[in-house]
């Protein structure tokens, strides 16, 4: 038997050992049975069920109506029946109903003017004011838009009623009264549903800091608890298969959190799959590898394994106020756009909406898959290094 042949065999037997000793370890770890499986799962259900209405509803509002006429109970009427808000109060003066905004009671205020009805029936120019309670920008673009749309319908409404009157058809009356109807096409959300657009977001966000402050801890707490000699034991002191033996377990174990996502967002809450499945499932494979090499590439920094579970919590949180998702990227400052190239998540993000929403041919992911390999390799060139760092007795003294 030749001499590659019998360290073939070591390696596999040593990675083997490694393997079944860290399954052991997760056992008999609350905190590694947390992290890797009850954590993950609780945050999704969290999340899944927050955003299970899809859509905002019944944002509350405040009704000032000084007319009193037939016209303005209709308007009221309109507006109340629009999906997005709620009437919850009428006030007699506006002061009371900047009242209700500022303790957070309403969101926005309807003024109907005193001789709304009058000015309308004698042809005159007349306006309703809005006032919205803009500091949370979803909410006051939903109310906006909404109460836009229904109050230009309640407006087109009135002047086919009067050109009716004049004598003109009430085909003719519609066209002079909106000479340009704009054709809106929504692609890839065209419900507005918010649960395609904030859970594809949150749900792969959860499972990168689940992924980068497990794979830390349990490669951390072996150097602070001084095992790490029994580790590299069973690994016939190689590095690279005490590393790779140590990672296996957690890589297989959060990818079927993963599974568990693509799950919820995709047959739970319905969000569309308009592309390759195959290159999302790969996608997410070199995703958790990536985060797994930078929660190895910290420890080899700091050799400290608070520090790097403060440095990651921050490190993972930050990606999705980067990525593009919430605040378009192009949008963005240069610097800031630069400084989302060190996430992994805005390159997965990228590929997943890529295949899922807009259904894009595959080769429009090929870029950003490939920039999930450079995380990679990171964490591979970090594993040298690292070897120095196993019998550091500054893992057990730092706090």
């Amino acid at each position: 038997m030749s001499n590659k042949s019998i360290n073939s065999r070591i390696i596999h037997s040593s990675l083997f050992r490694v393997i079944r000793r860290e399954f052991g370890r997760i056992a008999n770890s609350w905190v590694l049975i947390f992290v890797t499986l009850i954590g993950p799962a609780l945050s999704f259900l969290l999340v899944a069920w927050m955003f299970s209405a899809a859509v905002v509803r019944d944002l509350p509002i405040t009704l000032v109506d000084f007319d009193h006429t037939q016209l303005s109970a209709k308007i009221a009427r309109m507006v109340d029946a629009t999906p997005a808000v709620n009437i919850v109060h009428q006030s007699a003066s506006l002061g009371e109903a900047n009242s209700l905004m500022l303790k957070g009671e309403s969101e926005a205020v309807l003024y109907i003017p005193e001789g709304l009805e009058k000015q309308v029936q004698k042809g005159m120019q007349t306006e309703l004011a809005l006032y919205i309670n803009n500091t949370n920008v979803v909410k006051g673009g939903v109310i906006q838009s909404q109460m836009v749309t229904t109050l230009s319908t309640i407006s087109a409404g009135i002047k086919v009623q009067a050109m009716i009157k004049k004598g003109l058809q009430p085909s003719e009356a519609i066209q002079r009264a909106v000479p340009v109807k704009p054709d809106v096409h929504l692609l890839f959300n065209p419900f507005g549903n918010y649960a395609y657009f904030l859970m594809m977001g949150l749900l792969p966000l959860l499972a990168v800091v689940f992924i980068f402050l497990g794979t830390a801890y349990a490669i951390g707490i072996e150097m602070k608890e001084g095992t790490s000699e029994l580790w590299i034991l069973e690994a016939e002191n190689s590095t690279t298969v005490a590393i790779l033996g140590k990672l296996i377990p957690y890589m297989l174990l959060f990818f079927v959190n993963l599974m568990v996502m693509n799950i919820l967002l995709i047959r739970v809450m319905g969000t569309p799959l308009n592309g390759s499945l195959g290159m999302i499932l790969l996608s997410e494979f070199l995703l958790i590898l990536a985060y797994q090499s930078m929660a190895l590439l910290f420890l080899t920094f700091t050799a400290n394994l608070r520090l790097t579970l403060s440095l990651g919590s921050a490190y993972t949180m930050m990606a999705l106020t980067f990525s593009g998702l919430t605040f378009p990227a192009m949008g963005m400052a240069l610097v800031a756009r630069i400084f989302s190239f060190i996430f992994p998540y805005t390159f997965w993000l990228k590929i997943f909406l890529s295949q899922s929403m807009r259904g894009e041919p595959i080769h429009e992911a090929l870029m950003p898959l490939l920039l999930l390999l450079p995380f990679i390799l990171l964490g591979v060139i970090a594993i040298p290094s690292f070897k120095n760092r196993w019998k550091d007795e500054s893992w057990q003294t730092r706090d």
